[in-house]
């Protein structure tokens, strides 16, 4: 990854570089573990002392500005993603959507199977239309509400709804990180998806038996046949119920399938569901308002029911947009100044083997999520800063497109202050710590792709015969 340096500036030593990054992590683990406080604020520490550092090695203000404005400009498209989900929400259980979804899924998942089905369900559903955001803002939801009335923990819920998202999204052809990192790395899509199945197979695989596994465990704690009812009794009297109201949910789809972007694919979603509010709810344009801005709010009498559809609205994004905003403030001016690529090159300095070479990649891409705070800027970061070593190595460019998926990819909703890990802690309401160790796909990739590459195993070589591809110029967004 190069960055230019003004000529007034000189590159910043690896001390500097690591102080800005132990500030933000200290200041953002020491607020949140001993005090319980939000982490904006702490974070704002490490854009300061990351900024004072650019001043130490020469860089100008308005370089620095520069570096923090371009940051939170790269996050501005996922910002308004956040909005529109956060309306979308609102909007589907005021229309009874999200109500029907769950009144069908409680009389058809059976708690024996619910997690591994949870995990195939978001799978099927992220690699049709690759992508998990959507995923986990439609179906996730629906499966979350009904993970909570069959008894289970609604962390554990999230990990498996998170875990069949990301599996899609990584595999899938359109997906735009499955485009980005092979385009990154110089290698084919299809290539690089047929390269990943060996290292994904195996963690999906592992992922769905521990699902299996919990779901016959939780089954018998929870789940009883009267609260399922209550539940059932309750949408039913507060909502129409109706197949219909599953056509909202196969507009999205539809369209994501097609390659709609996802800002008015997903505002097609919103639309069909004012639709249905109007003609099966009888709302009226105040409700859908109040609804789309503020979130709906549920009265029914029942704790469950209420739990699960008191949410959704624009202003409960606001949290999670300013989270993102000081994050990409703190990632802009590491990279406008130089002090992620000074880390990344002592990192690969030390990586002498194809293995190491390997798990210098998978920490980079995690250590870049959880500095430049974005999947897409790891992604670039990751392939960037290792091309040319893959290269020199004799090391096909799929190896570091399948490195960088299993880590940059998987990893970005782990991260409470990255943009994928707030936008899924707030859209299915756990916090991103509560999820994290149940999310098994997510964490569990990035390992067996070390132990892959550590053993040597399908670490494909540059045929001889074949000319080279470089990396591509195409930039995340």
């Amino acid at each position: 990854m190069k960055t230019d340096i003004p000529h007034h500036a000189r590159a910043p030593h690896f001390w500097e570089a690591v102080l800005s990054l132990v500030s933000l992590v200290l200041g953002i683990s020491v607020s949140i573990v001993l005090y319980g406080l939000d982490p904006q604020v702490p974070m704002l520490l490490g854009v300061l002392v990351a900024s004072l550092i650019a001043l130490r090695c020469g860089f100008s203000w308005q370089n620095i500005q520069n570096g923090m404005v371009r940051g939170i400009a790269n996050a501005l498209p996922a910002m308004i993603i956040l909005m529109i989900v956060g309306i979308l929400i609102g909007v589907w259980i005021l229309a009874g959507v999200v109500p029907t979804l769950i009144y069908y899924g409680l009389q058809i998942l059976a708690p024996e199977i619910f997690l591994p089905a949870a995990v195939v369900i978001c799978a099927i559903t992220s690699l049709s239309t690759g992508t998990s955001w959507g995923t986990t803002g439609t179906i996730g939801v629906a499966l979350m509400g009904i993970g909570a009335g069959l008894g289970f923990p609604l962390p554990l819920v999230a990990g498996a709804v998170l875990s069949g998202a990301y599996f899609g999204d990584k595999m899938s052809p359109l997906s735009d990180t499955t485009n980005l990192a092979p385009a990154m790395a110089g290698t084919d899509l299809f290539t690089h998806i047929k390269h990943m199945t060996y290292t994904t197979g195996v963690s999906i695989t592992l992922t769905l038996v521990i699902e299996a596994v919990l779901s016959l465990r939780y089954s018998g704690d929870g789940g009883d046949l009267e609260r399922i009812q209550t539940i059932l009794t309750t949408l039913d009297d507060s909502f129409m119920i109706n197949p219909v109201l599953l056509l909202p949910v196969l507009v999205v789809l539809v369209v994501s399938y097609r390659k709609m972007p996802a800002i008015p694919g997903i505002a097609l979603g919103v639309i069909a569901g004012i639709v249905c509010a109007v003609g099966l709810q009888g709302a009226n344009y105040d409700q859908i308002a109040n609804v789309a801005f503020g979130g709906f709010s549920a009265d029914t009498g029942v704790e469950d029911v209420d739990s699960l559809l008191s949410r959704g609205g624009l202003e409960s994004m606001m949290y999670t947009i300013s989270l993102i905003i000081v994050a990409m403030m703190f990632g802009g001016v590491m990279e406008r100044t130089n002090q992620l690529k000074v880390i990344a090159d002592r990192i690969l300095a030390g990586a002498k083997s194809t293995g190491s070479l390997i798990v210098s990649t998978v920490l980079t891409c995690i250590g870049a999520n959880l500095i430049l705070c974005d999947q897409y800027m790891a992604i670039v970061m990751g392939a960037r800063s290792y091309a040319e070593a893959y290269r020199e190595r004799g090391l096909a460019p799929e190896n570091l497109s399948r490195a960088v998926e299993d880590s940059a990819t998987v990893t970005a909703n782990l991260v409470p202050w990255n943009s994928g890990g707030a936008y899924q802690a707030a859209t299915l309401g756990v916090a991103t710590l509560a999820y994290l160790p149940f999310n098994f796909f997510c964490w569990l990739s990035p390992i067996v792709t070390i132990v892959f590459g550590m053993m040597g195993w399908t670490i494909w070589r540059i045929d001889p015969d074949e000319p080279e591809e470089q990396p591509s110029t195409v930039a995340a967004g």
